[in-house]
């Protein structure tokens, strides 16, 4: 036995040597140079890998992370949420954050414009700019990135039933200024499927709000290469309540729908896998949160290995954004939310996120200050440069704790990514109700848990403050928005070519009836002063609409 221990030693140092000279070395010294030490305060220089029985990072399935040099390298992108009012506004904290040491953009949308509603249509009523930036055209685009070098900045854009228009905006107001498509570089949210589980931003049917989705990505593979065609997510259904086993299996079940609906449309997993990307949560449990994300790597790599068997070992890579827990944060002593951010920050780099979005203390009262937004950002900046856990590639990896929990998450999502199969796939799961059904479900038992105190929640049933006094909120909307949109979408209607406008709505028209790729023809519409609510009207005139099942 001992000497099949030190075979195992040997081959191990021998893996690992080879890994430093042949993927680590060549690529930290073409990756930017990153001013953190080496070396912690005791002057003691660590190793950049450990365990490296446990795998080796850049090289599938991909468990120590998917680049050779991790955070050595290259930090991950800090990229703040932001988007409210309208296009001036945002445009205003774009910029603020920026330069504050924003690495790239992540833009909230208005309810109204994730479903398909100009600001003057009657479902619009109460809702623009609320939650987000209003955007109906293409000069709402070019005023929400005024004087941001979009060659040079990434920019993600948390848009799903309209993301092929979003696009064809951004791709327009681009082209207005000489940027062609090829140099733009972000993600597009393009995720209908959790929107049917747990959102409910959809406006088409699933069938047809696949074919958008299949269209995006085709279009994007050819036509604008650096660019992310989707950010599939689990965030918001673990926003909406279910586990971190029921995250896992959901988002990667969905991605596994994507990849099919691509693959049966004709494309080759090869042309376009690799600029697939995904969106988690982090939450408060900070060992069972980073071995969620080194498993939901590990088994996105055999399930595409399994099922597609592609060629190119990025093609199942999974490369994430994390946001921390928008529904974790109270309204209750909401300073503390600050503690909260920051573990479940720390959650996401030990896990190896490769873009982060922190919280502001203030969510849960209203949307963010810019005094809130900024220690939110600086969150980031004080792990990143102060804490030290970017010297060592998964840190965390070979822990028996972390690697017992790794394995158990991933047997059991995939388990419940089996029942999804069962019933057909992730479409005809969500059609029946069942993912629905499951986040209810675990929805209800965990608030069931905090009701009853099996679960504990600073300030809300353990070290409650009796005589709170009331949080107080810096942020309010101008409330004469609303009117305002309306009068600048009336103006945009009565100054634009008509015949144009309606000539390019038409080969919209027949390109959704037909089997045509629909990107080209929304960027020329939007070109011609075609509004998003215009587009989706004439799309739902082809497709319909949807009313979800009832599930209880």
């Amino acid at each position: 036995m001992a000497a099949a221990g030190n075979r195992d030693d040997a081959a191990n140092a021998a893996a690992l040597a080879q890994w430093k000279r042949d993927a680590f070395e060549p690529e930290l010294a073409k990756a930017r140079t990153r001013d953190v030490p080496d070396a912690t305060s005791s002057g003691i220089t660590p190793e950049p890998l450990y365990a490296p029985e446990r795998g080796l990072p850049g090289q599938a399935p991909f468990l120590r992370g998917p680049y050779p040099t991790m955070y050595r390298g290259r930090l991950w992108t800090m990229r703040q949420y932001a988007g409210f009012g309208d296009a001036t506004a945002t445009n205003r904290r774009f910029r603020y954050l920026l330069e504050q040491g924003q690495m790239g953009l992540s833009t909230a949308f208005d309810l109204p414009t994730q479903i398909g509603y100009d600001p003057d249509h009657p479902m619009a009523g109460g809702e623009v700019g609320r939650v987000g930036v209003s955007v109906a055209c293409v000069e709402d685009l070019e005023e929400l990135f005024a004087a941001i070098p979009l060659e040079r900045v990434s920019t993600s854009m948390t848009i799903n039933a309209t993301a092929p228009i979003l696009l064809a905006l951004y791709v327009a107001a681009a082209r207005r200024r000489g940027i062609p498509a090829a140099k733009l570089s972000g993600t597009v949210q393009n995720d209908i499927l959790k929107e049917y589980a747990a959102r409910g931003t959809y406006r088409f049917p699933p069938t047809a709000s696949m074919r958008l989705v299949t269209d995006l990505i085709a279009w994007t593979a050819s036509d604008v290469p650096r660019w992310n065609s989707i950010s599939i997510s689990g965030y918001h259904m673990r926003e909406a309540g279910c586990t971190a086993v029921q995250e896992i299996a959901f988002t990667l079940a969905h991605g596994l729908a994507y990849v099919g609906a691509a693959v049966a449309a004709g494309l080759d997993v090869d042309a376009f896998a690799s600029r697939l990307s995904f969106f988690f949560a982090a939450h408060n449990d900070l060992f069972e949160e980073v071995a969620k994300f080194r498993a939901a790597r590990r088994l996105w790599a055999r399930l595409m290995q399994e099922r597609f068997a592609p060629k190119k070992p990025e093609s199942c890579m999974l490369r994430f954004h994390t946001q921390t827990g928008g529904s974790t944060l109270t309204a209750q002593q909401p300073q503390v939310n600050v503690a909260r951010v920051t573990l479940q920050a720390l959650a996401a780099v030990l896990g190896g996120t490769q873009s982060l979005h922190t919280n502001s203390w203030d969510e849960a009262l209203a949307l963010p200050s810019e005094a809130s937004a900024l220690l939110a950002l600086r969150t980031q900046q004080v792990i990143a440069s102060e804490s030290g856990v970017t010297r060592v590639i998964d840190p965390l990896g070979g822990a028996p704790f972390v690697e017992e929990l790794t394995d158990r998450l991933e047997a059991e999502a995939r388990a419940l990514i089996g029942k999804v199969d069962d019933l057909g796939g992730a479409v005809k799961a969500l059609e029946a109700g069942f993912i629905q059904q499951e986040i209810h479900r675990s929805a209800w038992l965990d608030q069931r848990a905090i009701e009853t105190g099996a679960k504990k929640v600073v300030g809300v049933n353990q070290h409650v403050q009796q005589d709170e006094p009331p949080a107080k909120v810096e942020f309010r909307l101008d409330e004469t928005l609303e009117a305002k949109r309306c009068q600048a979408v009336a103006a945009l209607r009565a100054r634009r070519n008509a015949v144009a406008a309606r000539d390019a709505r038409q080969r919209v028209v027949d390109a959704a009836a037909g089997g045509e790729n629909l990107l080209p023809r929304l960027v020329d519409a939007v070109d011609a002063g075609v509004t998003l609510g215009e587009l989706c009207s004439d799309l739902e005139g082809v497709f319909g609409s949807y009313r979800a099942p009832i599930v209880f």
